[in-house]
C-alpha cells in the first residue's frame, strides 16, 4: 500500500518531478565543465557561465539540427505510413502465412491500443495553451534547479548525508556517489551508443540509396536514451524509411546492419563505455521500462533506466560498501 501510495502521489506531481529529474540529469551532465570554470570564478559565476553556455549551445545545435532535418520529419509519418502498408499487402498477397487483410488490421487497432495513452489524456485533459505553459514553466524551473544544484550541489549532498544517523552518514556519503556517478555513467554512455548507432545507420542509409537520412541518424540517436526498447524502435524506422524510399533489397541491408549494430554495442561498446556505473540485467532494464512506461507512460519509459541505475548502484553501495567516503568530483 505503502508503495502504491508512492506512485500516485508522483503520478500527481508529474509536472514537479519531470523538471526536478531533468535538471538533475543535466546537472550531471554540465558538472565537470562547472567543477573546471569553479578552479578560477566563484561558484555562483561558474555556474551561471556554464548553464549560459550549454543554453546557447543548444539554441546553436537545434538550429543545426532543424537545418539538416528540414522538411524530412515531416515526411517520416507518411513514409512509415507508406511501409506498413506496403508489409501489409506482402502478408495479404504474397506471404506463405494464412493472413487476410481483417487479421492485419485487428493486429494494428490492437497495437495502437496497447500504447502508452498518456499523450492522448494529456491532449484532451488539457488545452494546447496550457499545455504549451506548462512545458514552458517546467522548462524554466528545470533550469533554474539546475543552476542551484551546480552551485551548491556537494553542499546539498552534504546536508542530506547528515539527516541520515551518525553511525550510517559515511555509507550515506558513499551511496550519493555511487548514484551520482551512476547517473554520469548512463548520460556518457547513452550519448556516445547513439552517436556511434546514429552515424552507422545513416551512412548505411545513405550508401543504400534510401531517403531521409538525417530524421533516421536524429531518431537513432534520441532513442538511444531508451535502452533497448530506443534501438528496436529506431532499428524499425530505419528499415521501413529503406523499404519505402529504396525497396526491399536496401531495407534488408539496414536491417541486417541494424542488428549487427546492436550486437556489437550490447558485447563489446555497452559494457565499455557504461562501465561499473551503470551495470544493469537487460531483463532489469527491460522490465523497468516497460513497468515505468504502464505507470507514467512516454515519461516513465525514457526516466525509467538512469532512476534505477542511481537506485539500484546507491542501494548497493549501502549494502556492501566498504571504500571511505569520497568528494563529488567526477
Amino acid at each position: 500500500m505503502f508503495l502504491w501510495g508512492v506512485v500516485w502521489v508522483a503520478d500527481k506531481l508529474l509536472v514537479v518531478l519531470v523538471p526536478l529529474a531533468v535538471a538533475g540529469l543535466l546537472a550531471r551532465a554540465l558538472w565537470p565543465v562547472a567543477r573546471l570554470l569553479r578552479r578560477r570564478l566563484a561558484p555562483a559565476i561558474a555556474s551561471a557561465v556554464t548553464l549560459l553556455g550549454f543554453v546557447l549551445v543548444l539554441v546553436g545545435g537545434l538550429g543545426l539540427v532543424g537545418w539538416a532535418v528540414a522538411g524530412q520529419v515531416d515526411e517520416l509519418g507518411p513514409t512509415l505510413d507508406r511501409a506498413v502498408d506496403d508489409v501489409t499487402d506482402w502478408l495479404v498477397d504474397d506471404s506463405p502465412f494464412d493472413v487476410t487483410r481483417d487479421d492485419v488490421d485487428g493486429w494494428r487497432e490492437a497495437a495502437e491500443e496497447a500504447l502508452p495513452e498518456v499523450l492522448t489524456e494529456q491532449a484532451t485533459a488539457t488545452s494546447g495553451i496550457v499545455l504549451a505553459g506548462e512545458i514552458v514553466v517546467g522548462a524554466l524551473l528545470s533550469l533554474v534547479v539546475t543552476f542551484f544544484l551546480l552551485k551548491d550541489g556537494t553542499r546539498l549532498a552534504g546536508r542530506a548525508a547528515e539527516l541520515a544517523p551518525a553511525h550510517r552518514r559515511e555509507v550515506t556519503e558513499r551511496a550519493i556517489v555511487r548514484g551520482w556517478d551512476a547517473a554520469g555513467g548512463y548520460l556518457r554512455g547513452a550519448a556516445l551508443l547513439g552517436l556511434v548507432e546514429a552515424v552507422i545507420i545513416g551512412v548505411t542509409s545513405l550508401v543504400v540509396g534510401a531517403e531521409l537520412v538525417a530524421a533516421v541518424m536524429l531518431v537513432t540517436f534520441l532513442a538511444a536514451f531508451v535502452p533497448i526498447a530506443g534501438a528496436v524502435v529506431s532499428g524499425a524506422v530505419a528499415v521501413m524509411v529503406a523499404l519505402v524510399t529504396a525497396g526491399t533489397g536496401p531495407a534488408l541491408v539496414v536491417a541486417v546492419v541494424a542488428i549487427l549494430v546492436q550486437q556489437f554495442d550490447n558485447d563489446l561498446l555497452a559494457p565499455a563505455i557504461y562501465g561499473r556505473a551503470t551495470q544493469l540485467h537487460p531483463l532489469v532494464v527491460l522490465l523497468g521500462i516497460v513497468g515505468g512506461g504502464a505507470l507514467f507512460g512516454f515519461v516513465g519509459a525514457v526516466f525509467a533506466v538512469p532512476f534505477l541505475a542511481v537506485v539500484i548502484n546507491a542501494f548497493d553501495e549501502v549494502r556492501h560498501g566498504g571504500r571511505p567516503a569520497r568528494a563529488v568530483t567526477t
